[in-house]
């Protein structure tokens, strides 16, 4: 494992590091040894205040938002380069952070820069001349301007502390946002080297801004008069109060929240290659992926093959070290979330679970580190907890159905609609069925995220999207100027 030092006492703020003002700090633990290789500072309101006055410098005057989305996506273009360059110092520092695997982690670097290149190409879009006649008058005209909304907070999770800011930070760039970003506590110091990469790419100073911060100064940033925007990405509990907090400022928000999204297997689906999927589309990243399809929905003509194949497919994949280039299951990103993990467990088994692998109790071998036991539960149905909560580890259930109307019911009986995918041969059909799934996603036979292509979630799932050129909406207001030609 690799054996990483990073402590600091400075926050990115107007284009360089600046000591924070709290005297306050918060360690950083590596959770496949448990122990503190890392600390940063806890800023206060004071350090908050300070990088939304940079941000809002930036933003204002001649400034970053009255350039152009063109001379923007130059910049934008440049910042990719650099970002992509730093790719093996960014995957070593994330996956000391959180244990996410190296070759999840590895690619960390060169998704967050084809984000940043995707929406440059969109300056266009951003700039268009959009003139709207008037019907009754052919001498009149609206021009109808896209203009940023100003100074966003980009708040970000731990189980993708770079994509899920990139998915926020590259739109609201092109757009004409200046942004101060908040990582998750247990993954403070990976973007840093994003700062690094901004400093030389040249982007001017105050456009972004990083803050090291405990959850209880979220406030400050949320509320913040000279915040015109909010983005979050993390848990449904969280993206309620925060949506809260915007909704009395009357401040526009986006949420992308929890998930509990079902697989549905048909009964035509071919085992062996859905067996191949699972851990990329059930259990990515350790489980700790808001899409994953974590129920799965089995023809009961078909479930003991089903059960065979998911068990065998999470029984065969290595779990250990996360730098191990054949891992694929790390350990849980904290003690807490290992906590919340393997309490799940025991309730699975207490509610009547069958164990078809894993179950209670630490895997062989792995005695330090917060690792719990992949597990797979059969025999359960859609009202116990371990299928209706979000467990956010490794962990899947398997769920009998009698037919396809019956399993997009079950599928649609939850409170999250966030992913989602079904299995078939004829993929036609399987469209067909997943038009009828409620959820902001579905993928036919496999699940991979699209950058030209919305998404976002239904039902406690979030408000609001990103990816594609509907995620830049997000960033900017609409003015109608009305003029004769």
């Amino acid at each position: 494992m690799t054996a990483l030092e990073m402590y600091t006492d400075d926050l990115f703020i107007g284009g360089e590091w600046v000591k924070s003002n709290s005297g306050v700090y918060v360690d950083v633990t590596d959770p496949a040894t448990e122990q503190v290789w890392g600390r940063v500072p806890a800023a206060d309101e004071a350090d908050i205040n300070k990088a939304v006055a940079a941000a809002k410098n930036a933003f204002r005057g001649k400034g970053w938002s009255d350039i152009g989305a063109a001379a923007r996506a130059v910049f934008i273009n440049r910042l990719a380069d650099e970002f992509e360059a730093r790719s093996e110092q960014l995957s070593a520092i994330i996956t000391s952070e959180n244990g996410t695997p190296i070759t999840e982690s590895g690619q960390a670097a060169k998704h967050g820069a084809g984000l940043l290149r995707y929406y440059a190409s969109l300056a266009d879009f951003v700039d268009a001349d959009d003139r709207r006649p008037y019907p009754s008058n052919p001498q009149q005209y609206t021009q109808v301007v896209r203009m940023p909304r100003g100074v966003c907070a980009l708040i970000a999770p731990w189980n993708y502390p770079v994509a899920l800011v990139m998915i926020k930070l590259a739109p609201a760039l092109i757009a004409g946002c200046t942004v101060v970003i908040k990582p998750a506590s247990e993954t403070p110091l990976d973007l840093r080297v994003l700062m690094d990469a901004a400093q030389a790419a040249g982007i001017p100073a105050g456009v972004i801004n990083l803050v090291t911060a405990t959850r209880h100064t979220i406030g400050a940033l949320v509320e913040h008069p000279d915040v015109a925007k909010v983005a979050f990405t993390g848990s449904t509990e969280v993206g309620r109060m925060l949506a809260e907090q915007c909704g009395r400022f009357l401040k526009p928000v986006t949420l992308e929240l929890g998930g509990k999204s079902a697989s549905i297997v048909l009964e035509d689906a071919d085992l062996g290659y859905f067996e191949s999927m699972i851990n990329k589309t059930c259990l990515r990243n350790t489980g700790q992926t808001c899409y994953n399809s974590t129920r799965i929905l089995a023809p009961r003509s078909r479930y003991d093959e089903v059960v065979d194949a998911v068990a065998s497919a999470v029984r065969g994949a290595k779990q250990g070290n996360p730098f191990e280039t054949d891992t694929v299951y790390g350990p849980s990103a904290s003690k807490k979330q290992f906590a919340t993990v393997t309490d799940y467990i025991r309730i699975g088994q207490e509610e009547g679970a069958s164990v078809a692998t894993g179950g209670s109790g630490r895997p062989d071998g792995l005695d330090v580190g917060y690792f719990a036991k992949p597990t797979v539960f059969a025999n359960v149905n859609n009202q116990m907890r371990v299928a209706r909560e979000e467990i956010f580890g490794p962990v899947l259930v398997v769920i009998p159905y009698e037919n396809e109307d019956d399993a997009v019911a079950i599928a649609n009986d939850s409170d999250y609609g966030l992913g989602g995918t079904i299995y078939s041969a004829d993929v036609n059909h399987a469209e067909e069925l997943a038009r009828r799934v409620e959820s902001g996603s579905t993928g036919i036979n496999f699940f991979q995220n699209n950058q030209a292509a919305p998404f976002g979630g239904w039902k406690d799932s979030g408000i609001g999207m990103e990816y594609g050129p509907e995620g830049i909406s997000a960033y900017t207001r609409l003015k109608s100027i009305h003029r004769t030609v």
